[in-house]
């Protein structure tokens, strides 16, 4: 190779160099979930509130192979009280009959949250919340593949979640549904590792279901025979 096409090939290969993701720390990772810190704010379900605006979206993919191309993302923050999560779904109709907190929403239109705080624990959180606003929160032991969700105890005051959600139409036609929804640690109790703090790591999954033409799942991590797969969690790492 002559040296005027050394010189040349030069500037490409520090160019590589300087931007490759692994030399800085910055290698794609799609298990890894960085949350930013928050202060504490009001929300009214549609995602507007200025605290979301600097944050990314992480696309949920589908997951069974139905060909259903509604777009489903959504946002995480976290506060000194509690963890805050914004998701957005594409939709033209809402299967949401169930109209009571603490029903099988599963069985309808759901968007869905696990929190699984402590590794050498197999208990997580589980959350659910309806394009209608009805929610499901409950503790789920999970023991060798057998699980139960537990309800909430004392399920008041500064125990309590606050949510929202808000439906998207054009007219008659729908288009798609966002849900908010906030978790106070001290609804978490007696997880460990709550509150997190800088550099804490969490493992966690995200969901949702649409019964559109029977039911289509959403996930941020893929599993293998239900949502309770909680080895294939990912890890969520607050900054």
């Amino acid at each position: 190779m002559t040296r005027l096409k050394v010189l040349g090939f030069l500037p490409w290969i520090c160019f590589c160099f300087l931007w490759s993701p692994r030399l800085w720390g910055q290698e794609a990772d799609s298990t890894l979930w960085h949350v930013s810190r928050t202060a504490d704010f009001e929300f009214s379900g549609d995602g507007l509130s200025p605290n979301w605006q600097n944050q990314p979206w992480v696309e949920l993919p589908e997951r069974g192979q139905r060909g259903v191309e509604y777009q489903t993302r959504m946002k995480l923050l976290y506060s000194d009280s509690g963890i805050y999560c914004l998701y957005y779904c594409q939709d033209r109709k809402l299967t949401s009959t169930l109209r009571e907190d603490f029903a099988d929403l599963f069985n309808e239109d759901v968007v869905e949250a696990f929190f699984w705080t402590d590794e050498q624990v197999p208990m997580y959180f589980e959350y659910e919340l309806s394009p209608y606003n009805y929610e499901l929160p409950i503790l789920v032991p999970n023991i060798k593949g057998n699980f139960l969700g537990w309800r909430p105890w004392h399920y008041e005051a500064g125990r309590r979640t606050r949510h929202a959600t808000h439906v998207q139409q054009k007219g008659s036609e729908i288009q798609s549904w966002t849900a908010e929804f906030f978790i106070p640690y001290r609804l978490l109790k007696p997880l460990t590792h709550v509150p997190p703090s800088k550099g804490t790591r969490w493992r966690a999954n995200f969901y949702r279901i649409d019964y559109d033409n029977g039911p289509c799942e959403w996930s941020w991590q893929q599993t293998r025979v239900n949502f309770h797969d909680f080895q294939r969690f990912g890890t969520l790492l607050f900054q």
